[in-house]
């Protein structure tokens, strides 16, 4: 039983079961789902002044925290008990052009020489982590939440405006990894 969930699931299984996802939320609590609004939450839960933005009945939406609390907890679970020891597989090609950029370690789900701490200090790892997730952030809240929500929650109940959010993630996805990264991973 144990091979199973360290195994990667295929799309036919984990497809249908990220998509009942919406449905139940629905029919059970007449929930939304997404990630990112569980910010706002802790942001309210967290800070006493009188800022409109927060000053809401956070309390009614605390099933949000516990299931970003479930998603840190089966990541720590996932990372210290069920990792696979053997190299992530990817293209003889691939591998040569990461190569062209100093990245070699494939014994994680991420390559080190990105993902460090050691990393983190150079301008590279800096402007990776640090900037790249600023701009992730900033872009969550710009679009009114993120990919979850608007993908996954937003399409399926046919609402404009998460389609509009998924075609521009889908395309800054692209130009991220096909025009910018190249030159972010050179420096």
């Amino acid at each position: 039983m144990l091979e199973i969930i360290k195994e990667p699931w295929p799309w036919y299984v984990a497809g249908p079961l990220i998509g009942l996802t919406v449905p139940i939320l629905l029919i059970i609590g007449n929930k939304s789902f997404g990630i990112s609004s569980s910010l706002r939450h802790i942001c309210a839960m967290c800070i006493p002044a009188n800022i409109p933005f927060f000053k809401y009945d956070w309390k009614k939406e605390s099933w949000n925290l516990f299931f970003v609390l479930g998603i840190f907890l089966g990541g720590f679970i996932a990372a210290y008990f069920l990792s696979n020891p053997n190299a992530v597989v990817i293209s003889p090609e691939l591998s040569a052009k990461l190569a062209t950029y100093g990245i070699t370690d494939y014994t994680g789900l991420v390559p080190s020489q990105l993902f460090s701490w050691e990393s983190l200090l150079t301008l590279r790892g800096f402007i990776m982590i640090v900037v790249g997730g600023f701009l992730v952030g900033f872009g969550t809240r710009y679009a009114g939440g993120c990919t979850s929500g608007h993908a996954i929650m937003g399409l399926s109940n046919l609402q404009w405006p998460s389609l509009v959010a998924t075609i521009c993630f889908m395309i800054g996805g692209f130009v991220m990894a096909l025009l910018i990264l190249p030159h972010i991973l050179s420096l």
